[in-house]
């Protein structure tokens, strides 16, 4: 092989590589989707769609944030993590939604181990 195929070669690879781990780090977190879905309805932080893209819109107080595209779900992920952390509980096999006044909410069921792993890992409960 000569030495500007060896070259070629290695800038493809080398881009390849590049690539893939840029998407990687460019994804959100991923989420149990029955149970994050389910949270997801007493979380105050809606995404709205806009002409420059998304913003972040805390139904609580009307307040919203307009992040970068590609700032927009990480950003979201934070808020609802920082958010989980304050008023989500787990007893026992149910997850506890807490209001302003702390008292409960709602309860939701933990199927399975996959959903309190992701309670553990996605929200800090």
């Amino acid at each position: 092989m000569s030495m500007k195929k060896g070259l070629l070669f290695g800038l493809i690879a080398a881009s390849l590589i590049l690539g893939t781990l840029s998407m990687k780090r460019a994804m959100p977190d991923s989420k149990e989707e029955r149970i994050y879905q389910a949270i997801k309805i007493y979380s105050p932080y809606i995404l709205e769609k806009r002409i420059g893209g998304l913003a972040i819109v805390d139904k609580r107080d009307g307040k919203k944030e307009k992040p970068s595209a590609n700032e927009a779900f990480h950003r979201m992920d934070e808020l609802e993590k920082t958010w989980g952390k304050n008023y989500l509980s787990v007893e026992g096999n149910q997850v506890l939604i807490m209001g302003e006044n702390n008292q409960t909410i709602a309860k939701i069921f933990i199927q399975t181990q996959k959903e309190r792993e992701f309670l553990k890992n996605f929200y800090g409960i």
